[in-house]
């Protein structure tokens, strides 16, 4: 039997129905059987402040790098904000980066996938996130690039996936797969 890997997926918007969590939560489903995914929430992170992480961090920085440390990879499935990441994804990316010299991120294969309605798929936010990617030692996936455009006919009405977008996470969520497998082995 081969290992299963738990990988830590950061939802870059808030909303509960947002399409982002929607795509994480399709792409927890068609996760191969080497990977099991789990959302980290970022919303209840106080904004990064230096001096709140001293002797008593925050209970949520406590948590937060707990279970990104505890995980084997991470992905990141985003909406674009600006030609950027959201700022909570980006606080997220800074709390576990901290206290100096103890990431929670580094050597963890990564993946990212930007989703938007609009007709680019976020190209500016997965490029802009891969930069910071490289800086905290997170090996990322390079092909396929995955940007979801025009995600608001991802899914119908009832929530379902829908059978056009279905292979293109498919195709992404298999080669994350053999991505970690890859970089842990």
């Amino acid at each position: 039997m081969s290992k299963v890997y738990t990988i830590a997926v950061l939802v870059g918007s808030l909303r509960k129905e947002s399409i982002n969590r929607k795509v994480a939560q399709a792409l927890a489903q068609l996760a191969p059987a080497n990977l099991k995914l789990s959302i980290v929430e970022l919303g209840e992170l106080p904004l990064y402040n230096e001096d709140l992480d001293s002797a008593t961090p925050p209970a949520a920085y406590t948590t937060f790098r707990q279970q990104v440390a505890a995980a084997d990879g991470v992905l990141f499935v985003t909406p674009e904000y600006n030609r950027s990441v959201p700022a909570a994804l980006k606080n997220a990316i800074d709390v576990g980066s901290r206290p100096y010299g103890k990431s929670v991120w580094s050597g963890k294969p990564g993946a990212v996938i930007s989703v938007s309605p609009g007709a680019i798929g976020g190209f500016g936010a997965n490029h802009h996130l891969r930069q910071s990617l490289v800086f905290l030692d997170v090996p990322c996936m390079q092909q396929p690039e995955a940007y979801l455009g025009g995600a608001g006919s991802a899914f119908d009405e009832s929530g379902k996936l829908s059978e056009k977008t279905q292979p293109f996470l498919q195709a992404f969520i298999d080669a994350y797969g053999r991505w970690v497998a890859k970089q842990k082995g």
